[in-house]
């Protein structure tokens, strides 16, 4: 198993990152959250899980943190959840609201991931009950300003989540009108997560993504 990934990033895409490791360019799928904390010629450390599918090519997930991995991991253990919905549980909940919505037992709180349903959620919930503990109490750092950049960042993460790049920006647009300071922040991982739980309480509209993974 490939427990981490540690050498210079060689491209940073919508939904993944080439890293070279000993001459090898190694293609790492990740959140939005872990993508937007890389750089081109910079050298990473991601904490990775690979996951070997049946009759389909192996992929390997990259983390920025080891809490958005085990929220993965544990994730996968529920039934009917794949990759690509855990992946997008860590991008709209991130590790510490996760924690937080399955010890309340806040089904509702996973609705709003792209690919879970009502039934699905409740299950999540029910069978991850015993299995993560809360987060501690921390100050969370105030963000860098990334005027301009984030917009770039978030259309091309929820377009790779399955939107259209119209309903992207439109999702965008409704989602922050009531929420200037976020958008001035530039905190891309917060507006995404925004983002995608206004989606989320939208489905059924023009909004939703175009396809599920």
């Amino acid at each position: 198993m490939i427990a981490s990934v540690t050498g210079e990033v060689r491209f940073v895409g919508a939904a993944l990152a080439v890293v070279e490791v000993s001459g090898f360019g190694i293609e790492v799928h990740a959140s939005p959250h872990t993508l937007s904390g890389l750089r081109v010629g910079s050298t990473a450390h991601l904490h990775t899980a690979y996951i070997a599918r049946k009759d389909e090519s192996p992929l390997l997930f990259g983390f920025a943190r080891p809490d958005e991995k085990e929220i993965f991991t544990v994730m996968l253990g529920v039934s009917g959840v794949g990759p690509r919905t855990a992946l997008a549980a860590v991008s709209v909940l991130g590790p510490d609201d996760a924690r937080r919505a399955i010890a309340a037992g806040d089904d509702k709180a996973f609705t709003a991931v792209p690919g879970i349903g009502p039934k699905s959620a409740r299950r999540i919930v029910l069978e991850l009950a015993d299995k993560l503990v809360l987060p501690e109490p921390a100050a969370h750092p105030a963000a860098e300003p990334q005027i301009q950049v984030w917009r770039e960042q978030v259309v091309d993460a929820l377009t790779g989540l399955g939107w259209s790049e119209k309903d992207a920006a439109r999702g965008i647009d409704d989602a922050l009108a009531s929420q200037p300071e976020l958008a001035d922040s530039g905190n891309v991982a917060e507006i995404l997560r925004t983002v995608l739980s206004w989606l989320g309480t939208a489905k059924g509209t023009t909004h939703a993504p175009t396809g599920r993974r």
